[in-house]
């Protein structure tokens, strides 16, 4: 066995161990939770499976993503050369309040390249997969909840999966702070890779929050109504939308047709060293070359924008 070969082994066999410990570690944290609205969320959004992917359902539903993709937003995109073999972990940011358009795209246009042969997990709030109908279209795409015996299981077994660090803080900063890469300061995705050995791929985009502006973040109407408590949710934005004009962003909208652009960034490599998981210093210094290289695509991506919405 060549010293490449067995590094490897070690690598997926570290990642194996790695997914195993936090399937048990989320079982007890949710079963902790048990009790109230906070503990059914826990409950459903626990409730995932790496085949919950509905392949003849992902191929029927191309007839409302490839006119959404091509027409409405027509969307760019572009650096398909810096996503690596699998697995690995892509790293994105979102706009667009809570029904994130930029984060569908990427889905939709990785599903076009690979299809079956390439399976792409997203992420998703504990809320959202939680929710009756919405959780069962997630889970139907491939979408998994967002914790830690998910993502490194799928890594794991193979699988990529992509991650949005900023959550609702990032989808739903205010318009003036569209084009900026905004991971909240969560690191949680550089001790990922680092545990289950994959490389990050940055993700760019704009456009995003052109598709649905949000005005105002409402964090103080947000823990008025306990929702940081209750769903886990800081913010409660306000955004001008249709046909509401302005209104809550959380209501079923029509996005704007706002054009969509999306590049892979080169991938940033970690050392699949345990022990750097506790390296403040390593891992803040990843956090911010993925952060940064985020900013540069977007910085270029913007660029090309010929008018603030539409263009």
């Amino acid at each position: 066995m060549s010293e490449s070969t067995e590094r490897d082994t070690e690598v997926a066999d570290q990642a194996e161990r790695v997914a195993a410990a936090a399937r048990l570690h989320m079982k007890d944290k949710r079963a902790a939770q048990s009790g109230g609205l906070s503990g059914v969320v826990a409950s459903r959004a626990g409730d995932w499976d790496l085949d919950d992917q509905d392949i003849d359902r992902m191929r029927k539903q191309e007839r409302l993503w490839n006119p959404l993709v091509d027409k409405y937003f027509r969307m760019e995109i572009d650096g398909w050369e810096n996503v690596p073999d699998a697995p690995v972990l892509l790293v994105g940011v979102h706009t667009g309040a809570p029904f994130v358009w930029d984060a569908w795209t990427v889905g939709a246009q990785w599903w076009r390249r690979f299809g079956p042969d390439r399976p792409l997990h997203g992420t998703a709030h504990d809320a959202l997969m939680a929710f009756p109908l919405i959780g069962g279209l997630f889970r139907s795409m491939g979408v998994l909840p967002a914790a830690p015996d998910s993502m490194a299981t799928a890594l794991a077994a193979g699988r990529d999966v992509i991650v949005w660090p900023g959550g609702e803080v990032d989808s739903l900063r205010p318009w003036r702070d569209r084009d900026v890469a905004t991971l909240a300061g969560r690191t949680g995705f550089v001790k990922l890779a680092i545990r289950c050995g994959v490389p990050i791929v940055p993700i760019a985009t704009v456009g995003g929050g052109d598709a649905m502006p949000v005005l105002i973040k409402g964090d103080r109407l947000s823990r008025t109504l306990r929702l940081d408590r209750i769903a886990r949710l800081k913010v409660f934005p306000i955004a001008v939308s249709l046909p509401w004009i302005v209104a809550p962003a959380a209501l079923p909208q029509i996005p704007l047709p706002a054009k969509i652009r999306t590049r892979f960034m080169p991938a940033v490599t970690v050392e699949p060293d345990l022990a750097l998981v506790d390296d403040e210093d390593y891992v803040q210094a990843k956090y911010e070359e993925v952060r940064r290289t985020i900013q540069e695509g977007m910085d270029q991506l913007a660029r090309k924008r010929k008018w603030p919405l539409f263009r």
